[in-house]
């Protein structure tokens, strides 16, 4: 049998995990590609660190030059993350006429439009569905299974950091600071969490799905982002009461006003399939109009998860499929026009609302008045009674459930509502996805 020749740039969860299933079932993954793999170089920053892997005759080296100008490597694997040096390495792999398997978001999210052009003009196939969702195929359905829909919609949960912080948020009040500590300690959150809890690594994911779905040419920037590192327990204790679980999504629709997208923890029904996930699974809530509704669910991290999609776009490269794939769906365009986007007074949605109030006759009526005069009607309310040992006029929580709103009044409402003298905190706001 034919073999070709890999090289893995990187050997940390995501490598090691490629580097054992391109060792330990090489068999299984020749018969399936049809040429055998050779993993032939890693790539890695220090050469005495203890590895998770026997890689035997594999020749494992710290400058990437080795790999990239090596005419019997055929593949590139960058499993380094980052933009810097992922991005310079990918482009010179492309260059040396190399295809690219890369688990990157934030690499396709910043820099998609110049790998993809880098890959045109090359001949070369770039393939990334380890770059959303781990281990669950989203990136082949939106591409390929899901190509003849015009997709309404997508609600997904995919950092499994922030769903286990806030699975433990919900199901055992632990406070934010305490579910980030467990995270670290089992492993599901790293050292510093930043991307991970202010939203920015959803916000990649979402750049991602966008152009499978929509073909918009989205950076995070263009994506506005709200992180769970501000959440407070109450209010997760509140949407509770009213029947929801608060979950990061990252959210896409499209409407006749243009592309809606957004980062930020929201309010979605209990019982409902995204409702359910919990700890750190994934899932993606996909409406096409000729499929319906649809739900893709598994790891979202992970070594072996994560791994199995890298190996599983490298067999699709080996095939040949993938470059079929690549020049048909012609992802990241550089004459793509600019996705038109909705301008927040089109956006419409269903707010919670809390307000630390005082506690005395008419401050209802008084915010009831604002949120009226700026066309937000009330659903429901929940005020809880301070108890008796609270000392008279006590600031106390009051929730508030809009019905649809426009995005822009609800900011306008809060800002006049948070100068009232009756109000003793921020306002907090949530959105709600039923």
């Amino acid at each position: 049998m034919q073999r070709v020749a890999v090289g893995l740039l990187g050997l940390g969860t995501v490598g090691t995990g490629v580097a054992r299933l391109l060792l330990d079932e090489a068999d299984r993954i020749a018969r399936r590609s049809g040429r055998r793999l050779d993993l032939k170089w890693v790539v890695v920053r220090d050469l005495d660190k203890p590895r998770g892997v026997a890689l035997g005759s594999t020749k494992v080296v710290t400058d990437p030059r080795r790999v990239l100008e090596d005419p019997e490597v055929e593949v590139v694997v960058e499993t380094i993350g980052g933009t810097d040096p992922a991005l310079s390495l990918v482009l010179d792999a492309l260059a040396a006429g190399k295809d690219v398997v890369t688990a990157n978001k934030a690499l396709l999210a910043e820099h998609g439009t110049t790998i993809f052009a880098h890959a045109r003009r090359a001949g070369r196939a770039v393939a990334f569905e380890a770059s959303v969702g781990g281990g669950i195929p989203i990136i082949h359905a939106l591409g390929v299974a899901l190509a003849a829909n015009q997709v309404h919609s997508l609600a997904a949960i995919v950092n499994g950091t922030c769903n286990f912080i806030l699975t433990a948020m919900t199901r055992e009040a632990t406070p934010y600071a305490s579910a980030l500590r467990k995270a670290q300690a089992l492993g599901y959150a790293e050292a510093d969490p930043t991307l991970d809890v202010d939203g920015t690594d959803t916000a990649h994911k979402l750049a991602v799905l966008s152009q499978l779905a929509f073909e918009a040419n989205v950076t995070t920037d263009q994506i506005p982002r709200e992180g769970i590192d501000r959440l407070h327990t109450a209010d997760i204790r509140y949407a509770g009461e009213l029947g929801y679980v608060v979950k990061l999504l990252a959210l896409a629709k499209l409407s006749e006003y243009g592309l809606e997208l957004r980062v930020a923890p929201t309010l979605v029904k209990k019982g409902t399939p995204l409702a359910d996930v919990s700890g750190p699974y994934n899932a993606i809530r996909v409406v096409g109009d000729a499929v319906g509704d649809t739900l893709f669910y598994g790891r979202g991290a992970g070594m072996m998860p994560t791994a199995s999609a890298v190996v599983g776009d490298l067999i699709d490269v080996i095939s040949g499929r993938a470059r079929v794939t690549f020049r048909t769906l012609d992802l990241w365009s550089e004459t793509s026009p600019p996705p038109k986007l909705t301008p927040p007074n089109r956006v419409r949605s269903r707010y919670y609302l809390r307000f630390t109030i005082a506690d005395r006759p008419g401050v209802l009526a008084a915010l009831a008045r604002v949120l009226g005069a700026h066309e937000i009607s009330i659903a429901s309310v929940i005020q809880h009674d301070p108890g008796d040992d609270a000392p008279a006029g006590s600031p106390v929580p009051l929730v508030i459930m809009t019905h649809l709103a426009a995005e822009a009044s609800v900011r306008a409402a809060l800002a006049e509502i948070d100068g009232l003298d009756v109000v003793h905190a921020p306002s907090v706001c949530l959105g709600v996805e039923e």
